[in-house]
């Protein structure tokens, strides 16, 4: 009797997982479902602080467009809500778990389909690395820009999800600008295809960029269609240090009202580039407090290199670094990226930031971090897609230590206050998930969240797809 009552409880509390596993076997092969506890547990949440997650009943990892719309169609009989993952690289929370529900993994789903070169597009699978995309259209002459900084092992279906970005929007543009159509599972388990794969296409309403940022949360992405460029020559990389961070963004705002497209214009600022010199001796200058990379991939990168960097030095520099080859920019890219990993060891926790604001009110915000620091008694580093106005403030802080967490989450909520003063938004590449909530009704107004919430109803009717992320 009692171990009926104790499993009468379980069935309640996990939304009657005996059925649910039941009828996702009726249409996947065994080893796509889990079910053990210890192995659920991993897929429980991905790299945001701060951002609370559910005990999945199972974790279910498709191969086939089928398999996803069995799982839908199943969801959709039992009421059980749905939380889809890529490789769970993202920063908000947005592909965390709720109790009870079925994570929907769509790794395994990593097939490129198609590359053309004549029409200049790739159709890929939503597992498909970005990283591996980008080698793999790179063998045809093409080149696939967004390069979000995780794009080793971030997945085309969650740059889709959360609209990423990376180093070189400040040309390319962002995701969102590469997805010319996409297969849609809807949360009903119907599949729906949007967009095109032509140049140009105007048919109807733009359903395809709705899904692009969605998070999830109106259908399940299986397959993309992505517009390609030619692939551009090697890029150079340019370094200059600045003594002051708003020299450094003086320089960035000279830089763009020059007319000139750099093919990326990152900032480090001194305690990010103190991080990465003592996580990895890069000999990065420690005395700078800014420190500026600019790049081109033009087919004369020296003589594009040598014109910013005279506008560095008449915004100020104190030194100004022409990479001499390809190894060398490499090698200062390298810097770049290891910023965030650099920043994490600081303190062991990092909450990173995502607010991007007009470029000419970049070194406003940059100040403005630093005072909110000094007030927390904290370490905030900043790294920044300077050319596009994106910053990444990243709060380093002791999770173990409940009054300094306190203040981490504090000094995230002033930044994110100060970036909407400037003009910004609240989220340029990382999405909003469970981190941002509050702070996208803040920045869209009642009325904006009333029309998503409507756009949401009309796509998912039982409120089954990601619940609980967005608004």
């Amino acid at each position: 009797m009692i171990m009926s009552r104790i499993q009468a409880r379980r069935d309640e509390d996990t939304g009657t997982a005996g059925p649910l596993v039941d009828r996702l076997l009726g249409g996947l092969p065994p080893e796509a479902v889990l079910t053990d506890p210890d192995v659920t547990a991993s897929y429980a949440h991905d790299m945001a602080s701060f951002c609370p997650a559910g005990s999945p009943a199972v974790v279910v990892l498709p191969r086939t467009v089928e398999q996803v719309q069995h799982v839908m169609r199943t969801a959709t009989a039992l009421r059980v809500p749905v939380v889809p993952q890529g490789a769970r690289t993202g920063l908000s929370g947005a592909a965390n778990a709720t109790d009870g529900c079925v994570v929907l993994s769509l790794t395994k789903m990593d097939r490129i389909l198609e590359i053309s070169p004549v029409d200049r597009i790739a159709v890929v699978e939503p597992g498909v690395v970005n990283a591996d995309l980008s080698r793999a259209v790179g063998e045809h002459g093409l080149y696939y820009p967004p390069d979000p900084s995780s794009w080793e092992t971030c997945t085309i279906g969650g740059n889709i999800g959360t609209a990423s970005g990376g180093l070189c929007c400040v040309k390319y543009g962002v995701t969102a600008e590469y997805v010319l159509g996409l297969d849609v599972v809807l949360a009903d388990g119907r599949l729906m295809s949007t967009g095109r794969r032509t140049a140009k296409g105007v048919a109807g309403y733009d359903l395809t960029r709705l899904f692009v940022g969605s998070e999830g949360s109106l259908g399940i992405v299986v397959r993309a269609v992505l517009g390609l460029r030619p692939k551009p020559p090697e890029q150079l990389v340019l370094a200059a240090e600045f003594a002051s961070g708003a020299a450094a963004c003086d320089a960035v705002c000279r830089i763009m009202a020059g007319g000139h497209v750099p093919s990326l214009l990152e900032l480090m600022d001194r305690t990010t580039v103190k991080a990465v010199n003592d996580l990895a001796r890069m000999g990065l200058p420690e005395s700078t407090e800014a420190l500026l990379l600019a790049a081109f991939d033009t087919t004369d990168p020296a003589a594009d290199l040598a014109a910013v960097g005279a506008l560095c030095e008449a915004a100020g520099a104190t030194q100004v670094v022409p990479a001499e080859d390809a190894a060398e920019s490499e090698l200062l890219l390298q810097a770049r990226r290891m910023s965030l990993v650099a920043l994490e060891a600081v303190k062991g926790t990092t909450m990173i930031d995502d607010v991007c604001v007009p470029r000419s009110r970049l070194g406003e915000l940059i100040d403005g971090v630093e005072r909110i620091a000094g007030k927390h008694g904290l370490t905030i580093g900043v790294v920044a897609h300077a050319g596009d106005g994106n910053t990444h403030p990243t709060v380093c802080f002791d999770a173990a230590d409940p009054e300094e967490s306190r203040r981490a989450r504090a000094s995230f909520d002033e930044i994110m206050a100060l970036g909407l003063e400037l003009g910004g938004t609240i989220t340029g590449e990382h999405g909003v998930g469970v981190l941002k909530k509050e702070w996208l009704a803040r920045e869209i107004g009642p009325v904006g969240v009333e029309m998503q919430r409507a756009v949401k109803q009309v796509f998912d009717p039982l409120n089954l797809l990601n619940p609980g992320k967005l608004f």
